[in-house]
């Protein structure tokens, strides 16, 4: 029995990685059900930002006490599942300044191509800088949240055992997974899902912690669902800065689901993936060996 549930460094990968999803799904309807006691959370889109506020924050809790509890029973550092760096705000600055800025490209080739319309500025004044406050934290609960679930525990648990790059070709099938649950995904969004999900183990592997795809997807999910005003992987948020609309073929227009679900994304993370090869894999990587003390 030892051989089929331990092996020389204790309890096998294999049900590890189960009792991390077992605990994180029961400590997840153990909250919901609390919740739901004093407050419906369930709404029809658009969703409000005070009920995706409460939703985030509990299932974050969750996930951090998932992969606290985790790092005790292994005797591990809760800090050593992707959350060491020395440079933690920088990275997610820059994170964050990326996913905005490869949004905005992708919502501009949309609209110059006719497939998506910009109908106006939707909220004003100190409304519009509030709604920007709190969907920017709503987000970055967001960005923590999924870099956790997926590229934390389960990304650094599964490598030790099959490699990187293995554990992360099986940790973007769980997300694409994850991304099933939205109403209005289409097959396209789903591989687009899937092909950031690879995007941001790269940045994983480079950087050795979440903290850069933490704020990419931070900056992207805002610009969508606050400052562009479209659906976020088929979500539809309320309180957002400009009105916009699909027109066109879903296939370029994204329907739906969104940018993620147009066909100009997957060129778009193409370019991001080489851009992160030649800053992190190339550029820093020639200054780091001419200067050490450089963090690469």
């Amino acid at each position: 029995m030892n051989g089929v549930f331990s092996g020389r460094e204790g309890l096998r990968v294999g049900w590890r990685v189960l009792v991390f999803v077992v605990l994180y799904v029961l400590l997840d309807w153990a909250t919901n059900a609390l919740l739901n006691r004093f407050a419906s959370l369930s709404t029809t889109p658009p969703i409000p930002s005070y009920v995706a506020i409460i939703r985030e924050s509990s299932a974050l809790l969750v996930v951090l006490c998932t992969t606290w509890l985790m790092a005790r029973m292994e005797g591990r550092r809760f800090a050593s599942f992707g959350y060491e760096s020395d440079h933690r705000i920088g990275r997610i600055f820059f994170g964050i300044a990326w996913g905005f800025l490869s949004l905005s490209v992708l919502v501009g080739l949309m609209w110059m191509g006719g497939f998506l319309i910009f109908q106006g500025i939707s909220l004003h004044g100190s409304i519009a800088w509030r709604e920007a406050a709190v969907w920017a934290l709503v987000f970055l609960m967001i960005g923590i949240l999924e870099e956790s679930v997926f590229r934390g525990y389960l990304q650094h648990t599964l490598s030790g055992s099959i490699g990187f790059w293995w554990a992360a070709f099986v940790v973007s099938g769980a997300f694409i997974l994850w991304h099933t649950r939205n109403e209005g995904e289409t097959v396209l969004g789903l591989l687009s899902t899937g092909a950031g999900s690879l995007a941001f183990s790269l940045s994983l592997w480079y950087t050795r912690s979440l903290w850069w795809a933490i704020g990419f997807h931070a900056g992207w999910d805002w610009g969508q669902s606050y400052f562009y005003g479209t659906p976020d992987s088929g979500k539809v948020t309320q309180g957002h800065l400009l009105s916009t609309r699909a027109s066109g073929a879903p296939l370029w227009s994204g329907g739906t689901v969104g940018p993620e679900g147009s066909a100009f994304l997957l060129p778009l993370l193409l370019l991001l993936i080489l851009g992160m090869w030649f800053w992190w894999g190339v550029l820093k990587k020639g200054i780091a060996r001419r200067s050490p003390e450089i963090d690469a």
